[in-house]
């Protein structure tokens, strides 16, 4: 359950964020916001960003930080995902036709789990990507306008999530995004585990409904890789 929900922390999501007060109107701002999620994602085809991503743990109170690139497809069966790690733990991720696979070059091994009885889960932290609907946010998430904030010379709406399940509590109490519902992307995306560790990530060079790389939604391997499907 950690590792598929270390995979889903990317995607799908800076120092702990303290809570605060909801400014007069943000009700109709978040409705209005959600709304023009809704609006931008009728177009959405497609989307490619590079990301860095920050990992702190609480424990140790240490941090790491790395980088990479997403790609995101819709299709008539739903969002393809790829994510690339790059770097000493160099791996790529795959969600693709009810599968998550995870390639780690360095081992030459290939992790890969059925998404069935987690299909919902998967949906749900897919959502929290590129191009999804504002109002689907809140079939898995208590959803919360949290105000307004620049991010790169962008106005960014920043929104303050609690999954409804016990289960996805489980794995992350609180998500922050700060969305351009214009474009519906994010520009930032922060998941806080319940142990106090959490992961922000940021994305720069965003594309939308751009040709893809050839083959960035399939695995590379060799003739000696080797997979495993954990029971």
């Amino acid at each position: 359950m950690r590792r598929i929900s270390a995979m889903l922390a990317i995607l799908a999501a800076a120092l702990c964020v303290a809570w605060q007060s909801a400014p007069k109107g943000a009700e109709g701002d978040l409705e209005s916001v959600l709304s023009r999620m809704d609006a931008s994602s009728q177009s959405f085809r497609s989307a490619q960003s590079a990301f860095e991503q920050e990992l702190y743990l609480k424990v140790t109170d240490d941090k790491e930080t790395q980088q990479g690139h997403i790609y995101f497809r819709r299709g008539d069966h739903g969002t393809d995902v790829s994510v690339v790690v790059e770097g000493p733990g160099a791996r790529q991720i795959v969600f693709k036709d009810g599968r998550a696979r995870m390639y780690q070059p360095k081992l030459d091994q290939i992790t890969e789990y059925e998404t069935g009885k987690n299909k919902s889960d998967i949906e749900a932290f897919i959502s929290l990507g590129f191009g999804g609907r504002g109002h689907d946010l809140q079939k898995s998430y208590d959803v919360r306008m949290a105000g307004w904030e620049t991010v790169d010379a962008v106005k960014t709406a920043r929104l303050e999530l609690t999954p409804i399940s016990a289960k996805q509590r489980g794995m992350f109490s609180r998500i922050v995004l700060w969305v351009d519902p214009e474009r519906d992307v994010l520009a930032r995306q922060q998941l806080f585990e319940p142990s106090g560790d959490y992961r922000l990530v940021r994305y720069s060079d965003i594309q939308l409904n751009h040709k893809l790389p050839e083959g960035v939604f399939s695995i590379r391997t060799t003739s000696h890789t080797t997979t495993v499907k954990p029971g």
